[in-house]
């Protein structure tokens, strides 16, 4: 079972009931300072931190003076767009009291469902992780409409750290983790400590009920536990509600731990691999020997490109015998990978007249 302290790359999930006072709908600033100093312990070892976090709503709708019942759309959207501002801000002075910088993301369900927009999302991702900046996740609630949501910041979650191949999602709650039952209602109620494989009994036993300022229940958490693991990631559920939760969690704090279902790089490359190829690009004898040592596939390194492919679509990648080594997801459509094949990389911006994407194939996208 993976731990904190073992962990290279970790996601951790806020909800509004822990950023915001249900009372006053104020920001509870000391309680974000405490998690911000947590952030800063787990980047000084040297893991990468992504934040998912909610609350925008629930900061907007107290400054527009808007109900605490349930909002219409509009209302939802509006409230989004001024607590979104108020969200980033906050989150850029915790963080930097730690000298880290802040980068929000804002998403939607399309996101990660769409190839190229998915390609996109990981680019970025990593670019600000490569930077030392801490990527602020939210669902892009001022236009989502409930065709494009994902609903609940637990399953926003888990999507993320598949994306960004984390090895760590953290779930901070009002729970300590998975029961047997509702423990408010059924006083033998049994924590689990460890779950190795979600089946039909753990889904049996998470229940629906949210609370107070979040949509999510444990149900919703244990459908997040379902894509992260499988995607190579571990899940934590652990009580956010008390101050530097995440060091908590380090130091024993009750939880319930499910285990990864493999490696999140395995498990991508395996996805890949599975896709139905859309094109081929054949390369010489120099890009095979490159590949085989690890390497990204550059377009000096193709000899001919066949097929209709887009950015972000699955194409085979052949030797000049016609013997196919793998499959990887394109930076370029079909044309422009045509127009640069057997360029150097600083010969693509004047054959395509926009500023070359890197590799043709990166390798973290490329299933040999």
């Amino acid at each position: 079972m993976a731990t904190l302290n073992d962990a290279r790359r970790v996601v951790v999930k806020i909800g509004s009931a822990l950023l915001v006072d249900r009372a006053t709908g104020a920001l509870r600033a000391n309680w974000l300072a405490s998690l911000a100093e947590d952030v800063a312990g787990l980047r000084a070892r040297g893991a990468d931190v992504i934040l998912v976090s909610s609350g925008s709503i629930a900061l907007g709708r107290g400054v527009l003076g808007l109900p605490a019942s349930a909002l219409s759309l509009e209302q939802s959207q509006a409230a989004a767009a001024v607590g979104q501002i108020k969200l980033a801000g906050a989150y850029e002075a915790a963080l930097a009291r730690y000298g880290l910088q802040a980068a929000q993301v804002l998403v939607t369900l399309e996101d990660s469902e769409d190839r190229r927009r998915y390609l996109n999302s990981r680019a970025t991702m990593e670019q600000l992780l490569r930077l030392g900046a801490v990527p602020v996740v939210n669902e892009n609630d001022t236009v989502a409409t409930d065709e494009i949501r994902y609903g609940d910041n637990d399953r926003l979650a888990a999507q993320v750290a598949v994306t960004a191949g984390a090895d760590l999602l953290i779930l901070l709650s009002d729970v300590d983790g998975l029961y047997t039952a509702n423990p408010q209602t059924d006083p033998g109620a049994r924590h689990l400590a460890r779950v190795t494989a979600i089946t039909p009994e753990i889904e049996a036993m998470a229940g629906d009920a949210g609370s107070g300022l979040s949509k999510g229940g444990m149900k919703t958490k244990v459908m997040a536990a379902r894509t992260a693991t499988a995607g190579g990631c571990a899940m934590a559920i652990t009580r956010g509600d008390r101050m530097h939760p995440v060091r908590a969690l380090a130091e024993g704090a009750r939880a319930t731990w499910f285990a990864a279902q493999g490696d999140p790089q395995q498990k991508r490359k395996a996805w890949i691999a599975a896709m139905k190829p859309r094109g081929r690009v054949t390369i010489d004898a120099g890009a095979v020997r490159a590949l085989a040592s690890g390497s990204s596939l550059l377009s000096a390194g193709v000899s001919a490109v066949s097929g209709a492919f887009g950015r972000g679509d699955p194409v085979e990648v052949a030797d000049e015998r016609g013997r196919v080594l793998g499959q990887g997801l394109t930076r370029y459509d079909a044309g422009d990978a045509a127009r640069i094949a057997r360029l150097r990389s600083d010969q693509i911006e004047a054959a395509l007249g926009y500023p070359s994407r890197g590799p043709l194939i990166h390798r973290d996208d490329l299933a040999l």
